[in-house]
């Protein structure tokens, strides 16, 4: 089905149900306002109220949904999917012929991208061509409220920085409000995120964040890193620097 406008209580089909959306007697209904669609069965519905609005120059983490010809389809926690096409994925020349995009980007990878344009009518374009854009492998992801992103990264990347060093892991926060962490405490790193999510009006909050660490970090087990994950490549920077 395609993305179309629900409110609470909406019919959606039968089937299962998904994110915004709750069953009765098999059959599926919308939550909240919002955006709802269907994939293999599962009815789900992407709520109005802190959306993801793409713009130009914006990091941001998404998932390879489906792959067509020279291009990715890419989910980007937005009522818009985005593409990433062949020119913006690599620099190299790449012969369709001989090659299968899957060995570039499979279905389910994620990636760290830059929003390369953004038209009138919502066709987003993404670009790897930007020094920090990767794809992210292993790691786990917590979606946070767009709007609450600034407050996660922190001035000048102060906050963001304070958890990774404390937690030992590397953290990508996407403007989509994805945030991706690896490490030896991600289950910390991800409880303080949520914290700061829910507190981000509170004054003073860096230093209540760090007291909250400190605490946890107190009680946090010891972890064994093997070699090859001390081998990481580097992380791509703060996205508070991302756009231009």
């Amino acid at each position: 089905m395609e993305r179309k406008l629900v409110i609470p209580g909406d019919f959606l089909g039968d089937g299962r149900s998904g994110h915004g959306a709750y069953e009765e007697d098999g059959k599926s209904f919308s939550s909240c306002i919002g955006l709802a669609e269907e994939k293999n069965g599962l009815y789900f519905v992407i709520p109005l109220s802190g959306i993801y609005s793409p713009k130009r120059g914006d990091g941001v983490i998404g998932k390879i949904e489906d792959i067509a010809f020279s291009r990715w389809i890419v989910d980007i926690n937005s009522p818009y999917e985005a593409v990433l096409s062949l020119a913006d994925a690599s620099d190299e020349f790449i012969d369709l012929t001989k090659t299968d995009l899957t060995k570039y980007f499979n279905y389910g990878d994620l990636i760290f991208a830059e929003i390369l344009s953004v038209s009138k009518t919502k066709n987003v374009q993404l670009s790897m061509r930007n020094r920090k854009c990767r794809k992210l492998r292993g790691g786990r992801l917590i979606k946070v409220t767009p709007a609450k992103v600034p407050r996660i990264i922190g001035k000048a990347g102060s906050m963001v920085e304070m958890i990774k060093e404390m937690t030992n892991t590397q953290i990508v926060v996407g403007q989509n409000g994805i945030v991706w962490v690896k490490g030896d405490h991600e289950d910390i790193a991800m409880d303080i995120i949520t914290v700061i999510e829910r507190k981000s009006h509170v004054h003073g909050l860096t230093d209540q964040v760090k007291a909250i660490l400190e605490e946890k970090m107190k009680n946090a087990p010891k972890v064994e890193r093997r070699r090859e994950e001390e081998e990481e490549e580097p992380e791509p920077q703060e996205e508070d620097e991302f756009r231009p």
